[in-house]
């Protein structure tokens, strides 16, 4: 039965996407009691560049994963291997400029993203540990899409699950009993990413790994085929960058540094709400990949709309739950209790969340044009939702509506981008 099977892939990556954000939200919640809203916003300030980190390695990991799907699915064995050793090698290269900028430069980098001299100081060594650091993030994505792929969903969930309780612990851990602060919470969250892959060896190095490493040179060619199955992930990861870098800068221009930790605690929340779709829709990649290559449609139909029920279901309860509890989230962010912070996240995260309704059915929409190998309808609806769309009402309505424009933007982006989704739905079976 194909929906139980469904059931076996997406429920292990809800909970392991989920696990991943929540570690975000740890870092917030422990960085305010540290650092208040200096911290957040220093914080928020570089959350693009974990955006940047993740999006490389999600769309090489998770393009080249769903590649070797595609390819196994019809025989060509030979070939789909090639795939792991590509995107590992591509993976490290792609991580080797912010290792450079994390030892050499990260207050440029920092200044780059609107950081003043008060943020930069408290935020400098987090940076660097952070770029340092980045490498292991991008690898984590090859890692963990391949095992999940080669029929081992569960270890993938576990060692994501895993790492994040590790970063959470850890976390408190370094930045409490030990002493170290921020940076603490950044050797937390550089570590975590390891552990995963550690875990990540028990299906490596176990009798049913289908995998292998193979010693070839690496092709660019093979990273373009990848690359463009593996766009809508990466423009799922990039567009949290892209919306908090315009974000912030908008933001800064109309309030100033308390506007960007407002946003920070939003953005933070947003994260578990993003991961949860993103799970459901890398969840349903691997089956419908399989099931797309065996030709077989009336299957390809019932995952689509099985998956499509999940994430509503998902987007449902996140609006239902932030309208009710958004003064208690909020609180538990705001360690020095500022009236002002409160009175514009609160507000913001209202109804900035009511855009998960329509950002639902788009992230399914893409995952499932990706996973059947139709890279140019899926990366029209990411570019749209992840980078064109949210950019031009993020610039626009502002200037009509103030704050508020920036609160709506992302429902209106995703909205334009629904009715695209529409268009092309005639072209989906």
């Amino acid at each position: 039965m194909i929906e139980k099977k469904l059931r076996g892939y997406i429920l292990p990556n809800i909970l392991a996407t989920t696990g991943t954000s929540c570690y975000v939200l740890a870092d917030t919640v422990f960085i305010s009691m540290a650092e208040g809203a200096n911290g957040i916003t220093g914080l928020n300030l570089v959350l693009p560049v974990f955006a940047i980190t993740y999006a490389i390695g999600a769309m090489i990991g998770i393009g080249s994963a769903t590649k070797y799907t595609l390819l196994k699915s019809l025989g060509d064995k030979k070939t789909s291997d090639k795939y792991f050793s590509n995107s590992f090698i591509w993976s490290l290269l792609f991580g080797l400029p912010f290792l450079i900028l994390g030892i050499f430069a990260p207050d440029a980098v920092l200044r780059i993203l609107g950081a003043d001299e008060v943020i930069e100081a408290v935020t400098h060594t987090y940076t660097r540990i952070i770029l340092c650091f980045s490498p292991f993030f991008m690898l984590n994505f090859t890692f963990t899409a391949f095992v999940r792929n080669d029929n081992s969903p569960r270890i993938a969930m576990a060692a994501t699950l895993i790492s994040g309780i590790f970063n959470i612990i850890f976390d408190y851990v370094l930045m409490f009993p030990v002493g170290m602060g921020m940076a603490g919470a950044a050797l937390a969250t550089g570590i975590s990413p390891v552990v995963s892959i550690c875990i990540c060896m028990v299906h490596y190095l176990s009798k049913k790994n289908n995998i292998r490493f193979c010693l070839t040179p690496p092709s660019f060619k093979r990273l373009l085929l990848s690359c463009s199955l593996g766009l809508v992930a990466f423009v799922g990861e990039i567009s949290n960058g892209i919306i908090t870098i315009v974000f912030n800068f908008i933001l800064l221009s109309l309030v100033g540094n308390i506007a960007v930790a407002a946003y920070g605690v939003i953005a933070n929340s947003a994260l578990v709400g993003v991961a949860m779709l993103n799970g459901v829709s890398q969840g349903l990649q691997p089956v419908a990949s399989e099931t797309y290559g065996k030709g077989n449609k009336k299957d390809l139909k019932k995952i689509y709309l099985y998956s499509l029920s999940v994430s509503m279901i998902i987007a449902g309860i996140l609006v239902a739950s932030v309208t009710a509890f958004a003064p208690n989230i909020i609180a538990a962010f705001n360690n020095e209790n500022s009236n002002i912070l409160a009175d514009y996240a609160v507000t913001g995260i209202r109804v900035y969340f009511i855009g998960f309704i329509p950002a639902a059915f788009n992230i399914i929409m893409a995952g499932f044009y990706s996973a059947t190998g139709r890279g140019r309808e899926s990366s029209l609806i990411a570019i749209s939702r992840g980078i064109a769309a949210i950019i031009v009402f993020a610039l626009i309505l502002p200037k009509i509506f103030g704050i508020m424009g920036v609160w709506s933007s992302f429902f209106a982006a995703e909205m334009l981008t629904a009715i695209l989704c529409i268009i092309l739905m005639r072209k989906i079976f």
